[in-house]
């Protein structure tokens, strides 16, 4: 189809000329803990590399290696003790309320079963004690980790992978001459009664996941080593293989367990494991490396961010990050927004499990809060940055988890509420579990399946494929059904609400103490009425179910509608029990504004204005990801420099070496290999701030695209190609400088109406700019429209301070540019 372009003439005398920018992290000394450590990963495996020269360790993951088996956790005698509860809600008797829900609502002691580490590769090499010249690093150009150091002038070269097209992990060791490679190989692992042997040339670690919570583990797993040499002598005897004098070795491990889905172990894993490792071994290193680097770079390629020249390229990425207060290292905000992506390709590849509270990388046996699906926004979390940030086929995973809990839920939801549809309480695990784990204080939430809908029609706005919206119309409606079901008459307010219920892990001060149980909670309302809407449009879209899309924006309006209390803040309840000292770290009131959309400054005024005050009253510093939540929000608040502010905060050096897991009350930050710290790890925080960067560059949420809408003044020129757009439009380029635009390609990729939003006055031939209405500072030079091939293009001020809207009809494949 031709293209036609329309050029978008920015007058200015600057240009913008940014230099090809490689990311990477790096360091000066090996890992001393596992959180300095660099991750690798290919989905499936995960490994984290030390880069210690005497004694290499790499930590080992196989994303289907859980404990327990294919089970259930719905409590088969909550539906009748649901009502009671519900009344005594009513009644005002929270303490009770939650006694009884703690009691007879919750699954008892299947609280989900963890995530484990398969264990560790070691190299041991003798004699490299005395190393000096060092250096490691990861490229996230190439998803490759580096180690390299000299002994007694030999220089050596530790190339390690997890190979996305050999299934397996690869690590090469080399040296500046000949014959100086020896070390010992061998496996091992926290599993209790692994079997550990020789197996002909190859070593195997043959186990089976531990009981958990009575439930038997039933994952069986095996992993196999092996090693190609050039030159020297190998033998693999008593579970090692020992090298001596090569000239250059390549390590192999392949890891597979007996996990088929969700519902059956029936897989064959030491047969899957030897043909994982067969094909890789009889396949060239140098070849497989290019096309490992080509899969990666096809995902990460497609969107860059840069921030200027790299001013601190001396300093190491632990010395950056707990230097960047002061340096405003704006490399490394582009350094963490490349991570976060790359963290997403390496955890979350078609085919595969969704990534989990930390991703693939995990190395306990039972880490903190299982490494579970944490559904209340850890999970949904992960995955805010795949489509924003062009890694639209990411979700593969997260959408299979979807249909699997939509299937599960449903049981769930007919066995503990007798209704329809379908439910998902606050977390999930492998085995998609779905009825309420843990204490009625957080587990006693069940809009998980609205929220994870979401999720599905962001895939269709930003995509406009209908025919995945027709896949997964049922599931959305499915989702709406179980709370339509839900749905009852406060008799206090008279609005229609979930009860019981509780606003995710927070506290209210009702019946002479802190409790969790209520109803009406203002997360509830909007979840519920933003799947009614959702379902109602793709109705629509589909040409479906006319009566009931017209029945769910009918019970939209009579839910609780958001309320400002009395100090101005947005409730979080519907009784105005808000505390202005609250800091806790959820915002779940706020969902309305990230990652909902029904909160807008220009839509909801008032309820933008008293979001604000929430945000402001709860606080900046918090738990890892909070934070990452607070820098899309601020973001959303157009405020750029407070949410810099948040990426500060977020940038503050926890070093694990001095915090000791589940008793430092210190609060989130980053360890020195980027990863996020709650503490401890989890991933979402990584992957929260990656999407707010992102939206502080590009918002397309509130009817139109909105060009640079909260970026800081630190930020004075910039870079960014590849952000997706609702309406099926992607941003190829945009350039600023100063903070005026000078460069933006914007490509359709389904045509349509493209609505541009600009902080720029306009001035053209039969255009005239809005009166009263200033630009915003930042941009100090007036915009020219010139019009191609009988475009149409209009001017349409509205009410929103120093912005300006464009409207650009667009046909399939079109690119609209903006040039200096």
């Amino acid at each position: 189809m031709r293209k036609n372009v329309i050029a978008l003439v920015v007058t200015m005398l600057c240009t913008l000329t940014a230099s090809a920018q490689q990311y990477r992290l790096w360091y000066n000394s090996p890992a001393e803990v596992w959180t300095e450590a660099l991750p690798l990963g290919n989905s499936r495996l995960g490994a984290m590399v030390y880069g210690i020269p005497t004694t290499e360790r790499l930590q080992l993951n196989e994303e289907t290696i859980w404990a327990g088996q294919p089970n259930t956790n719905a409590n088969k005698t909550s539906k009748e003790w649901y009502k009671k509860v519900q009344s005594l809600v009513f009644a005002g008797k929270f303490a009770e309320a939650q006694q009884m829900a703690d009691e007879h609502l919750m699954s008892g002691s299947n609280s989900g079963m963890p995530y484990q580490t398969f264990g560790d590769l070691t190299i041991s090499t003798p004699g490299h004690a005395g190393y000096t010249d060092y250096e490691r690093y990861l490229s996230l150009d190439s998803a490759i980790a580096v180690t390299q150091y000299t002994v007694n002038g030999v220089r050596y070269k530790r190339e390690a992978l997890t190979s996305f097209t050999d299934n397996v992990i690869k690590v090469r060791l080399t040296a500046s001459k000949p014959g100086c490679i020896t070390f010992n190989a061998n496996l091992s692992s926290p599993h209790h009664d692994v079997i550990i042997k020789s197996d002909g040339k190859e070593v195997s670690l043959e186990g089976v996941t531990p009981t958990h919570e009575a439930l038997k583990g039933k994952v069986k797993f095996q992993g196999r080593l092996a090693v190609q040499t050039k030159g020297g002598k190998t033998v693999s005897r008593d579970g090692i293989i020992c090298v001596e004098g090569a000239d250059e070795a390549i390590v192999y491990v392949s890891i597979a367990t007996n996990f088929v889905n969700y519902n059956d172990i029936s897989g064959d894993e030491a047969a899957k494991c030897k043909a994982y490792l067969r094909k890789a071994m009889a396949d060239d290193y140098e070849a497989d490396k290019k096309t490992h680097v080509a899969y990666f770079q096809q995902f990460m390629n497609r969107s860059k961010l840069w921030l200027g020249s790299d001013k601190f390229g001396h300093l190491t990425t632990s010395q950056r990050v707990e230097q960047f207060a002061k340096n405003n290292d704006n490399y490394l905000v582009g350094t963490y927004y490349a991570f976060g992506r790359y963290l997403l390709i390496c955890s979350s590849q078609p085919g595969g499990q969704p990534a989990n509270l930390q991703g693939i990388w995990n190395d306990k046996l039972l880490p903190s809060w299982d490494s579970k699906y944490t559904c209340n926004i850890n999970l949904e979390m992960n995955y805010w940055p795949s489509e924003v940030t062009n890694l639209t086929e990411l979700n593969g995973p997260l959408f299979s988890l979807i249909k699997d809990v939509s299937t599960t839920g449903a049981a769930t939801a007919k066995t503990m509420y007798g209704v329809g549809g379908w439910v998902l309480h606050h977390n999930t695990d492998i085995w998609r579990i779905t009825g309420p784990v843990d204490r009625a204080a957080s587990g006693l939430w069940m809009t998980g399946g609205p929220w994870l809908c979401q999720h599905l029609w962001n895939h269709y706005l930003f995509t406009g494929d209908k025919e995945f919206l027709k896949e997964y119309y049922p599931i959305m409606k499915g989702a709406a059904q179980f709370v339509d079901e839900l749905l009852v008459k406060d008799p206090n307010t008279g609005y229609l609400v979930i009860c019981p219920s509780v606003s995710p892990e927070n506290l209210h001060p009702a019946d002479k103490g802190s409790k969790n149980i209520a109803s009406g909670c203002t997360m509830d309302n909007q979840l519920v009425a933003e799947i009614f809407g959702e379902v109602a449009q793709a109705a629509a879209i589909l040409g479906v179910d006319a009566d009931l899309a017209a029945r769910y924006l009918e019970r939209a309006k009579l839910l609780t509608p958001g309320t400002i209390g009395k100090w101005g803040q947005l409730q979080e309840w519907a009784q105005d029990w808000d505390n202005p000292k609250d800091d806790h770290r959820h915002v779940s009131h706020l969902y309305g504004l990230y990652p909902g959309t029904s909160i807008s400054p220009l839509r909801t005024p008032e309820l933008f204005d008293a979001a604000r005050t929430s945000l402001i009253h709860r606080g900046d510093p918090s738990t890892g990801w909070s934070m990452g939540w607070k820098v899309c929000l601020w973001a959303r608040m157009l405020d750029g420099e407070h949410a810099y502010k948040l990426i500060k905060e977020q940038l503050k050096l926890t070093d694990d070496k001095f915090v000791a897991y589940g008793k430092n009350k210190k609060k989130g930050g980053t360890y020195g290999n980027l990863f996020d710290a709650h503490p401890p790890f989890q991933i979402d925080g990584n992957f929260g701030c990656t999407a707010g960067i992102a939206e502080m560059l590009v918002q397309s949420h509130d009817g139109a695209i909105y060009l640079l809408p909260a970026i800081p003044s630190v930020w004075n020129e910039g870079k960014v190609t590849g952000i997706r757009c609702r309406g099926g439009f992607v941003i190829e380029e945009l350039a600023w400088k100063g903070g005026r635009i000078t460069t933006c390609k914007i490509r359709s990729t389904i045509g349509g109406n493209l609505r541009i939003r600009t902080a720029c006055p306009v001035k053209g031939k039969g255009l005239k700019s809005a009166k009263g209405q200033n630009p915003n500072p930042l941009f100090k030079v007036p915009v020219t429209l010139e019009t191609k091939n009988n475009s149409e293009v209009k001017l349409n001020p509205v009410n929103m301070p120093k912005t300006y809207l464009y409207d650009i009809k667009t046909t399939a494949n079109q690119m609209i540019t903006i040039k200096n």
